[in-house]
Order: structure tokens, then C-alpha cells, then sequence
């Protein structure tokens, strides 16, 4: 088994490439995925989060109200620690469950927005960032998710810096370009973790 950690600043391209080596054959632990799973009505994650930040941050339905939860965490780097206290623990003992299930042979993709800024680059054999400019991802999130650019900033500057990320990288996929240009790439990277 190959471990691998991708990772990616918000609006790299990153879920792009994971879904892309998906189609290859990867096993994927989505990271946010699993997020979400852990703060679902009835979870003790859901509990946990309520009792941190009190019942405004459900939804009239009882789920979690992401958006308004967002708002709060993203402008605030203690209320976004409690968060992570919360649901890391949770999305860790998850992810771990997924790769146990894994066989021998695969190369199993742990997709994680927040590696860099969490240390967790050792946990894998190999880490691979998708990069884009600053410039590029706030475009992204703008003109294809229809984000506000105060929200977006807000969110970048949360994350760890291009820098940081590059610095753990063992292989980095430029997704600056257009689309067409990232699938030559993610296809090499491939064929690098199936030798590994």
C-alpha cells in the first residue's frame, strides 16, 4: 500500500486531480467528505459542535448550517481551533478505518485540504500538492462558485500560504492552466505512485 497525501489551497484544482486519480484506480479518503459525515444530525460530532457554538449554527432542519458556521470560524483563528479540536479526532479515526479496508496493493488518497497547516506530511509516504497562483484560486472561487472576494480572502488567508505547502511537496501538479493541461499531469503523477 501507498499512502498518499494530496492536498491543494482552496480553489487549486484539488478535487478535480483527486477525482482523476479516482478514475485511475486510487482509493480516495475525502477529508471533507468525511467532515461533513462526522457533523450529520445525530452524530456526538454534531453534539459537540452545538455545545462549542450553541444551536444558531443549525439549520431549521437540524443539520449544521455550514455557511453561517463558516462565517464565524473563518474570522476568528480560536473559534476555528475549537472547530478543528472537534472534528480532526473524528475525521482521523474515519479516515484510518477507509485505509484499513484497502488492499495491500492500492494506492490510497487521502484527500486533505488542511495537511500543511495540520503537520500532517509525515503520516505519508508521499505528499503531492496541486498549485495554483493566489490570483488563479480567488478567480476560481469567484467566477465558479459565485463566492463573495472578502469571503474568499477570508478563507485563504486562513490556510496555509503557497509557500508552505510547496515546501512539504513531493510532487506538486501546476493547475494554473486551463483544464485540458491537468490531466496529462495527474496521469504521470499515477503512473509515479503505481511504481512507488
Amino acid at each position: 500500500m501507498v499512502k498518499v497525501g494530496l492536498t491543494g489551497g482552496i480553489g487549486a484544482g484539488k478535487s478535480e486531480v483527486s477525482r482523476l486519480l479516482a478514475s485511475y484506480g486510487a482509493v480516495i479518503v475525502d477529508a471533507d467528505k468525511i467532515a461533513r459525515e462526522v457533523v450529520e444530525p445525530g452524530t456526538p460530532g454534531l453534539a459537540a459542535v452545538v455545545e462549542e457554538f450553541g444551536a444558531e449554527v443549525l439549520a431549521a432542519d437540524g443539520t449544521l448550517d455550514r455557511p453561517k458556521l463558516g462565517a464565524v470560524v473563518f474570522s476568528d483563528q480560536e473559534k476555528l481551533k475549537a472547530l478543528n479540536a472537534i472534528v480532526h479526532p473524528l475525521v482521523g479515526t474515519r479516515s484510518a478505518e477507509l485505509e484499513a479496508s484497502a488492499g495491500p496493493d492500492a494506492v490510497v488518497v487521502h484527500d486533505v485540504p488542511l495537511l500543511t497547516e495540520n503537520g500532517l506530511a509525515p503520516l505519508y509516504d508521499l505528499v503531492v500538492v496541486v498549485d495554483a497562483t493566489p490570483q488563479t484560486q480567488l478567480d476560481r472561487l469567484v467566477r465558479l462558485r459565485g463566492m463573495a472576494e472578502d469571503e474568499v480572502r477570508r478563507r485563504m488567508a486562513a490556510q496555509a500560504t503557497r509557500e508552505e505547502r510547496l515546501a512539504i511537496a513531493d510532487l506538486v501538479i501546476d493547475n494554473d492552466g486551463p483544464l485540458e493541461a491537468l490531466e496529462p499531469q495527474v496521469r504521470e503523477v499515477w503512473e509515479r505512485l503505481r511504481g512507488a
